[in-house]
C-alpha cells in the first residue's frame, strides 16, 4: 500500500500491532468481535476506524498497551483531514 502522510491507522494495526501480538487477521478479528472481512477492510485502508472500532481496540489492547480510543480515532481524523486537504478524499 502506498504510504500516506499521515498513514492510515489500519496500516499501524497491520504492520505493527498484529505482528507484535503474533496474531493473524482472523484471530485479531475474533478478539475484536468483528468479521475478518471488516477488519481486513480497515487494515488495507478501505474502511476507516469508526468510534465504535476505536472503542473495540481500546478494550482489546488496553490503554496501557496503546489502545486508547481517542488515539485511534485521532489518527483516523488526521488521515481523513490530510486526504481532504490534498484532494484525495474517497
Amino acid at each position: 500500500m502506498t504510504m500516506h502522510n499521515p498513514p492510515h491507522p489500519g496500516e499501524l494495526l497491520r504492520d505493527d500491532v498484529l505482528p507484535a501480538l503474533g496474531l493473524s487477521v482472523a484471530a485479531a478479528a475474533r478478539e475484536l468481535g468483528v468479521t475478518r472481512a471488516a477488519l481486513s477492510r480497515v487494515l488495507h485502508g478501505h474502511a476507516g476506524i469508526s468510534p465504535k472500532m476505536a472503542l473495540r481496540i481500546e478494550h482489546w489492547l488496553g490503554v496501557e498497551r496503546g489502545g486508547r480510543a481517542e488515539v485511534w480515532a485521532g489518527m483516523q481524523l488526521d488521515y481523513d483531514l490530510w486526504r481532504e486537504r490534498h484532494g484525495k478524499a474517497a
